[in-house]
């Protein structure tokens, strides 16, 4: 009888063992989305101060919504990580920003701040997302240069941000022929975002548009940045520092990345992780007639495929895909090789560059090329 018990014991416990590792296993296959949210501004930097009203200014605000949304999104999105440019009332570089986002792997970022109107009237109000893009419209062209103009708050900006022009036209096609392959994702997400504003908050928007950001030109990701709306509008800025207000915004922020998570968050994880389980360092024979390439860019423009074009590299290939043209550098069947000629196009500055497989001149899957064994 006692036999019987301790064999009962040990089977449980062998059970619960087991049960336990194949829940931990279960949990690692699916890589957790991972969204990185940016309070804008911060320690000296207290961005737009409003009317003078509060003591709180910009900063203040854009850090407990974006605060208040990050716990939202991890207490009810699953498998949904989020992670922040700064906690507390600190400065980092807007370099720094970009930095850490492309270094953690994220895919999403959210940058969240407050506008103002230049001048003493403060009539306009209303909410903004921004994506990448030129404009030049001038109220638009306004709002850049104010959130840029933290560069010159930064020790050696000169030598940081020598390469960020927003004025030359070589210099901006430049940073949208690398972050194009992304402008549907954050134009997407950028819908949902007015769109709650304007139906789940109840405010007016002013909708989305296009602007050069420097958080959203090196950010190698989907990316939007916000504008809650305006400080220098007296019953807006009231708002804005109300504990209604910020939950209201934190509400409509959370409701829009529910929406693109459920759009994208498996694809992305199904997407890695094929990625990873194919990219060991294979060989492959060109018995299928396979060609790998590296995608560095996708544009609605024909470019001369020149090396001044794509900065100084040679053996740049283009074709058109429905209504882009899609850049390639390199052309080869062995596999080991674009590995070795995708990070010569990321060392060049098309960190967003990845490998793309053609068999038979046609366009296949990645996956589906690493499955081909050599004979």
């Amino acid at each position: 009888m006692k036999t019987s018990r301790i064999l009962l014991f040990v089977s449980f416990i062998i059970v619960l063992t087991f049960t336990g590792c194949n829940h931990v296993f279960g949990q690692s296959e699916v890589e957790p989305f991972l969204i990185m949210i940016d309070p804008g501004h911060g320690g000296r930097d207290g961005g737009t101060p409003g009317t003078g009203r509060y003591k709180t200014t910009e900063k203040h605000i854009a850090l407990d919504v974006s605060l208040a949304l990050g716990k939202m999104i991890e207490s009810k999105l699953p498998n949904v990580k989020v992670r922040y440019t700064r906690k507390k009332d600190v400065f980092p570089s807007l370099n720094d920003r970009a930095r850490v986002a492309n270094h953690s792997d994220v895919d999403l970022f959210i940058s969240i701040h407050c506008n103002a109107q230049p001048g003493k009237r403060g009539t306009a109000y209303g909410s903004e997302t921004y994506v990448l893009g030129i404009t030049k419209n001038k109220q638009n062209l306004e709002v850049a240069k104010r959130e840029n103009s933290v560069i010159s708050l930064e020790d050696n900006y000169e030598e940081t941000y020598k390469d960020f022009n927003p004025n030359s036209h070589e210099s901006t096609l430049a940073l949208m022929l690398a972050q194009e392959d992304y402008l549907d994702h954050s134009i997407e997400l950028a819908s949902y975002i007015e769109n709650e504003f304007k139906h789940t908050a109840k405010r007016k928007t002013r909708g989305v548009k296009q602007n050069i950001f420097y958080v959203l030109a090196y950010t190698y990701m989907p990316s939007v940045l916000v504008e809650l709306g305006f400080l220098t509008h007296k019953k807006e800025e009231d708002f804005l520092n109300s504990k209604k207000g910020k939950a209201v915004m934190t509400k409509s922020l959370f409701n829009a990345v529910k929406k693109y998570v459920k759009n994208h968050a498996q694809a992305v994880s199904v997407s890695e992780n094929s990625t990873e389980t194919n990219s060991g360092n294979r060989e492959i024979t060109n018995a299928d007639n396979l060609i790998f390439k590296v995608q560095i860019a996708a544009s609605s423009k024909s470019l001369e495929t020149k090396p001044y074009n794509f900065k100084g590299l040679n053996n740049v290939s283009r074709a058109k895909e429905n209504n882009l043209y899609k850049y390639f550098y390199g052309e080869t069947s062995n596999y080991n090789t674009i590995k070795k000629l995708e990070e010569e196009a990321k060392t060049a500055g098309f960190k967003t560059g990845y490998i793309v497989a053609f068999k038979n001149g046609k366009k296949i899957s990645l996956t589906e090329a690493l499955k081909t064994t050599a004979n």
